[in-house]
């Protein structure tokens, strides 16, 4: 360190983040000579504005500098696919999709953050926001990521996933969400936002058996379709639905009246999903003897009734199937 009149100079510093723009933005600076309109004459700043926060903390001073990161040019577009982001508790799904919405791939992040320290947890997940910009990158496809609404996700994944929903106290959509968009940014690649509407439940019942792929899978493959506007148009009359332990729930989808939006039809689909996958439960708790490999399927309007199984939450972990239902 050497000092200059009042100033003290720090020779070598380098930022661990961000480096070459703090130092292009105080390359770009400059002072110059102006008059106003009172024939003041006054000198200006031109350049990249920099703000400096300094922080003391138990390893001593820091300084924080912050920058407005400058555009990189776009490395994608829609015209090629889209490479759709289902996010979850553990993980984060896939599908990759040619422009007509047709499925390229599927695959997972595994993001495991539960009893990870906040620095760690922040660690893992920008790896793997990276990786994923990494990818949309060399495919030249944007990223389609649902509009985050965190207390529907958290009632969604409570009916549907109970190992799930214990672990949200450990996961933060908001950050996942947030590091995508900055790798993406940064990566030259274009983040589409969608409506989440229904996009568990259209993966599960449009996707996931026909397409031999996880739930999750099937949803990030109902996000990538969403991005690009493709039809949402239920693709079976009777949906085969993957369930826990390995088993799967059949019914029959409700009929479509075509005056109302096709989300109307996604939302009767889904109380009639939850329903027969809150029976399967039901029944698996009252018989945990029978095997849990096996299919749930009725075609009668109410599955609880047709359980024999009383809706009295009281009497939930009391009651037994009075129909022998194989599962």
């Amino acid at each position: 360190m050497e000092t200059q009149g009042k100033f003290l100079v720090i020779p070598g510093v380098k930022f661990a983040y961000g480096h070459d723009d703090i130092v292009a933005a105080l390359a770009s600076s400059a002072r110059v000579k102006a008059t106003t309109a009172t024939r003041k004459k006054i000198v200006k700043r031109t350049g990249t504005a920099l703000s400096y926060r300094f922080v003391r903390d138990t390893k001593g001073w820091r300084v924080f500098v912050s920058v407005q990161a400058q555009p990189v040019e776009k490395a994608t577009r829609s015209q090629a696919g889209a490479m759709g982001i289902d996010l979850n508790a553990e993980h984060l799904a896939f599908a990759e999709t040619d422009s007509f919405g047709n499925p390229i791939d599927f695959g997972r992040f595994d993001r495991a953050v539960y009893g990870k320290t906040e620095e760690q947890a922040t660690a893992i997940i920008g790896d793997t926001a990276a990786r994923i910009a990494q990818r949309a990158k060399l495919a030249g496809k944007p990223v389609v990521i649902e509009e985050l609404d965190f207390q529907k996700k958290k009632a969604e994944l409570e009916s549907a996933d109970r190992r799930g929903a214990r672990m949200l106290s450990s996961f933060a959509f908001n950050k996942t969400a947030a590091s995508i968009k900055s790798a993406c940014f940064r990566a030259g690649v274009e983040v589409v936002e969608v409506n989440p509407a229904y996009t568990s439940v259209i993966g599960a019942v449009s996707y996931a058996r026909s397409k031999g792929i996880p739930t999750h899978q099937g949803a990030a493959y109902a996000i990538a379709r969403r991005g690009l506007r493709m039809s949402e148009r239920p693709t079976c009359r009777v949906a085969v639905v993957p369930a826990r332990k390995g088993g799967h729930v059949t019914f029959a989808l409700p009929v479509r009246t075509r005056a109302k939006h096709v989300l109307s039809f996604w939302s009767n689909v889904k109380t009639a999903l939850y329903d027969y996958l809150w029976v399967r439960r039901a029944v698996e708790d009252a018989a945990p003897w029978k095997s849990p490999k096996a299919d749930f399927s009725t075609s009668l309007g109410n599955p609880a009734r047709a359980a024999g199984i009383s809706t009295s939450p009281t009497a939930a972990a009391t009651t037994t199937a009075s129909k022998d239902f194989d599962v």
